[in-house]
């Protein structure tokens, strides 16, 4: 079974600016950097509906980590995450922590309204670890979470330049 997340970031600007961020290195890197990475690899192939391919690799520290998930992840996790862009206003995700049995897989969906852009990630988490895989994914969502309001903060900064 798995643990279902719905989080929205919202931006004061066009969905093609937003598109065009997410498209950017250079602001995924600035977001690997306010989710506070040790470390971190950004690729970016293609362009937006041909499609465009993201995959950033990147490592964080688990110091906020509960002491129950510290032996399950160890001092600092690696974390791949890919996405597969078929349009401007749509995205694949698939995120997995090499090594462990879990995974996220979703879709990221950006929507405009009156110059406003709402970016839509909803993610099924699924962890294979017996007697502990709820409460692993609740701890991944609340984690997610604040990876994603980093990215939201990252976003807002860079849009405003």
């Amino acid at each position: 079974m798995a643990t279902t997340i719905v989080h929205e970031l919202r931006y004061e600007a066009p969905l093609a600016d937003v598109a065009a961020m997410l498209a950017d290195p250079e602001f995924r890197d600035a977001v690997c950097v306010e989710q506070r990475a040790t470390k971190h690899e950004v690729s970016i192939t293609g362009v937006q509906g041909d499609p465009m391919k993201v995959r950033i690799a990147y490592s964080q520290p688990t110091d906020r980590v509960p002491g129950f998930a510290k032996k399950f992840v160890g001092n600092e996790t690696d974390i791949v995450q890919e996405e597969t862009w078929t349009s401007a206003e749509h995205g694949d995700i698939h995120v997995t922590i090499p090594g462990k049995p879990g995974e996220m897989v979703g879709t990221a969906v950006l929507t405009e309204k009156d110059g406003v852009t709402t970016e839509t990630v909803t993610l099924a988490i699924t962890v294979k670890i017996p007697l502990v895989a709820g409460k692993i994914e609740s701890l991944i969502g609340k984690i997610f979470g604040s990876a994603m309001r980093a990215e939201n903060r990252a976003g807002v900064a860079w849009l405003a330049r």
